[in-house]
């Protein structure tokens, strides 16, 4: 499979992940084209930005609300589907 491909098929599995998860809305963009050549590149995963919008959130700084994300992810983690993680969480109201 070649590495665009595989990029793709970790995004779409980041939104569902994070769809499962219940959020409300969820947007994944793939920037790993910005990273060709990077040294972390070199392994195959990819970078990612996301920006997650969920009630789960109220109440949190915005390290909590990383941290939940990317529990959330673990197992893309783990078996190196990424290498990085732009996380943008926010409640419905902060959305508005």
């Amino acid at each position: 499979m070649d590495l665009m491909k595989k990029h793709q098929q970790t995004a779409e599995k980041i939104e569902h992940m994070l769809i499962n998860w219940g959020v409300d809305s969820v947007k994944v963009t793939d920037n790993s084209h910005l990273h060709i050549g990077h040294e972390g590149a070199k392994s195959g995963g990819g970078h990612f930005a996301v920006t997650v919008v969920a009630n789960q959130f109220a109440g949190m700084n915005r390290i909590k609300r990383h941290r939940m994300v990317h529990q959330q992810l673990s197992a893309l983690w783990d078996n190196g589907r990424i290498h990085a993680l732009e996380v943008d969480a926010q409640t419905p109201e902060e959305q508005s």
